[in-house]
């Protein structure tokens, strides 16, 4: 796996304003359109270039798997017809208060962790869109588990104050190997500043070289 730095609207929290799944990568449309198409070219995947909710903060607000996106109430109805023109799997919005469900769900496509303050018929929901067991959880003792990791198909990267009991759920339900680390020189918040898939991971422009080489032992070389 290669390890790309980037940075997006001059920020290194990549994966505030970005996510990726193995078949697409959501971009915002601040970004422009030569760089967008570098992220999905390094991904291998489609390249879906929108804002959401007429923000730019796309990892924040939308979860992905290759099976089914989550959006909030607030996305617009040109912002889900874009979507709907590349994403041609299961596409739900969520018609709660909450938005940020980039932060609220960890997933990739064989399971997914949630935020235990979700209620349930919303975790019924979010297993339905993503075709997996969503299973409610903390990382770190803290909620907002998509912020505080970053999922593939080939493992995770989580807060570097992981439980071992945490770690066993995240194995169990996401079946594959979980390790810890930083992002942006220090920052434990690994989803802020980290998307990837199988094929490759794009890093906040601060990332270290020994931060990168984590992150490809346990994103990529199993």
């Amino acid at each position: 796996m290669t390890v790309y730095l980037s940075s997006i609207v001059g920020s290194p929290s990549i994966g505030v304003y970005s996510l990726a799944t193995e078949k697409v990568v959501i971009v915002p449309v601040m970004l422009p359109q030569p760089k967008a198409q570098e992220f999905a070219d390094w991904l291998k995947t489609d390249l879906i270039y929108t804002s959401i909710s007429g923000s730019v903060l796309v990892g924040s607000l939308a979860c992905a798997n290759s099976k089914g996106i989550l959006l909030p109430h607030s996305i617009r109805n040109e912002e889900l017809e874009r979507i709907k023109t590349i994403f041609k799997g299961n596409i739900t919005v969520m018609e709660t208060k909450k938005t940020a469900y980039g932060n609220l769900v960890l997933a990739n496509d064989y399971g997914a962790v949630v935020d235990p303050r979700l209620k349930s018929n919303e975790l019924k929901l979010i297993s339905e869109t993503l075709g997996v067991e969503a299973v409610a959880t903390e990382i770190a003792a803290l909620p907002y588990v998509g912020s505080l990791a970053c999922a593939t198909n080939k493992g995770v990267l989580a807060h570097p104050l992981l439980k071992e009991e945490e770690k066993k759920i995240l194995e169990s339900v996401l079946k594959v190997p979980v390790d810890v680390g930083t992002i942006n020189c220090g920052i434990p918040y690994i989803g802020t500043g980290l998307i990837a898939n199988s094929n490759a991971a794009v890093a906040g422009s601060m990332t270290t070289g020994p931060e990168m080489f984590i992150i490809e032992h346990i994103l990529g070389t199993l």
